[in-house]
């Protein structure tokens, strides 16, 4: 009677969850069963492994064979079990040393010749063993992938072979090397946008502290372009922030693009998308839009038709920065700490308030419109924001406004100094520590206590119109906030009172 253990990562979610595979080898008619919670992927493994061993000269065993995946309530899915139990096995029955094994991670597809096939999920895979400290074995067209988090201890596998002679010392494995990122295609410049002189200040405050925006306006006033335009000036991507969004992107069935790394996402679901497209799920749980978003920006246009489900269930990761994703055989979490700009007319014609062409609505029918969009999400909006039409001559000026370099400097700054003073944007503060890092004075306090009573403003509501004014109060480099920040900040408010 043999064992062997041998460490794999299942594939849901984000953290990657750690699974032993134990490989028991017993006297008994020769049989191969897999428990653990395996799908029908991973059952099939039993005769892509046995024919991989075999025609890569190997001796199958004629043994009962149990192969156990720890812990047992935990989904097994996919094919990136076929390498570490095909290891297993080879370890169980004496052709590989069972004490080179505690030091590795393994994960990848076999092909009935040997060879290792690609898998999804390689990056949530490489960060975890990076913080358990082995070395890890993956598939050589996911060894690039692996080296962007876990250098020098990602080997690219091509055949079962390479890691059996690596580890019985016949042969030496080579640590995969990141590719270097293929040129990205170029972010818009927000000097592309002509006049929106208000819309453009917008902009940069929601970039300085990661707050969300609404854009209304009548048709072709360029609420999409100036939504376009936000990546481009939002601050540079720590590494954390590059791998949190990579892991992510490695979920999905595309993959992660290399030329992806460090470029915040811009994602832009149609309105027809479900509110499942949006969070993510699935028999086989995977991230949302909203988690592709992460650490970048969410676009929803045309706000008003999406379905009401959809829209409600933006809620509560705006508030928490996370989805949690319940089915009856996984529970996952994916992060989804995005930024939210979206879209809307101002009727269901799209020219109420417009100076050149008049509306057709009926006040019934804008009532409606308006009423797709709940007071509980619109009170999670920091920046309520008009984008009006262009008068001709603004439209023919060929000279544009600031460049995003130079927005983006300013908003580098003020990020900075938040971060540096409290430790997050002042989109995520919370309430002690908003108002500890505010500094309100009598002034500022009889100001707020006058826009509540005229407003009506809920408690969630005063707090966004306080990060706002910290924001404006960084990108003007003073300490404290004062009655001017607050009244630029309660401006943003203005289309809510409409």
């Amino acid at each position: 009677m043999t064992l062997a253990v041998v460490y794999g990562r299942a594939g849901l979610g984000v953290e990657a969850p750690l699974v032993n595979i134990e490989v028991h080898l017993a006297n008994g008619l020769p049989s191969v069963s897999i428990v653990g919670l395996p799908e029908t992927a991973v059952k099939e493994s039993r005769d892509r492994v046995r024919s991989a061993i075999i025609n890569s000269g190997f001796e199958f065993p004629t043994r009962r064979i149990t192969i156990n995946l720890a812990p047992a309530d935990l989904p097994k899915d996919g094919g990136r079990f076929d390498l570490p139990i095909a290891v297993g096995i080879l370890a169980a029955s004496g052709q590989l040393p069972r004490a080179a094994l505690p030091g590795w991670e393994f994960a990848g597809e076999l092909a009935l010749s040997g060879e290792l096939r690609p898998v999804h999920g390689c990056l949530p895979v490489a960060v975890q063993a990076r913080r358990a400290d082995r070395d890890l074995a993956v598939p050589a067209a996911n060894g690039p992938e692996a080296a962007l988090v876990h250098p020098d201890r990602s080997f690219g596998i091509g055949h079962l072979l390479d890691i059996s002679g690596h580890l019985n010392g016949t042969t030496t494995l080579e640590p995969a090397r990141a590719e270097s990122p293929a040129a990205s295609p170029a972010i818009p410049d927000l000097a592309d946008v002509r006049g929106q002189a208000g819309a453009r200040r917008a902009l940069e405050i929601a970039a300085a502290g990661g707050h969300s925006v609404l854009l209304s306006g009548p048709p072709g006033t360029g609420k999409s372009m100036l939504a376009e335009r936000l990546p481009g000036i939002l601050p540079a991507m720590t590494e954390e922030e590059s791998l949190e969004t990579a892991a992510v992107a490695s979920l999905t069935r595309p993959g992660f693009d290399a030329a992806d790394w460090g470029r915040r996402p811009f994602r832009a679901p149609h309105h027809s998308a479900s509110h499942v497209a949006l969070t993510g799920g699935g028999s086989r749980p995977r991230p949302g839009e909203i988690s592709l978003a992460h650490n970048g920006v969410l676009f929803l246009d045309e706000l008003p038709e999406f379905g009401r489900q959809a829209l409600e269930v933006l809620r509560e990761p705006l508030e928490t920065g996370r989805v949690s994703i319940s089915r009856a055989s996984a529970q996952v979490e994916f992060p989804a700490r995005f930024q939210l700009v979206a879209a809307m007319n101002p009727c269901p014609c799209g020219y109420l308030g417009d100076p050149v062409h008049a509306c057709q609505c009926t006040p019934d029918q804008i009532a409606r419109y308006h009423g797709r969009i709940s007071g509980p999400l619109l009170d999670r909006l920091d920046l309520l924001v008009e984008v009006p039409r262009l008068r001709p001559e603004e439209l023919q000026e060929h000279t544009g406004g600031e460049a995003s370099g130079e927005v983006r400097r300013r908003v580098a700054r003020a990020r900075e100094a938040r971060m540096n003073d409290s430790g997050a944007p002042a989109a995520s503060l919370s309430p002690d520590a908003l108002e500890a890092c505010c500094g309100l004075g009598g002034a500022e306090r009889r100001f707020l206590t006058d826009a509540l009573e005229r407003l009506g403003m809920s408690a969630r509501a005063y707090h966004r119109l306080l990060r706002v004014a910290r924001t404006i109060a960084d990108l003007a480099g003073k300490p404290r906030v004062d009655v001017q920040h607050l009244g630029e900040a309660l401006t943003y408010r203005r289309l809510l009172r409409r």
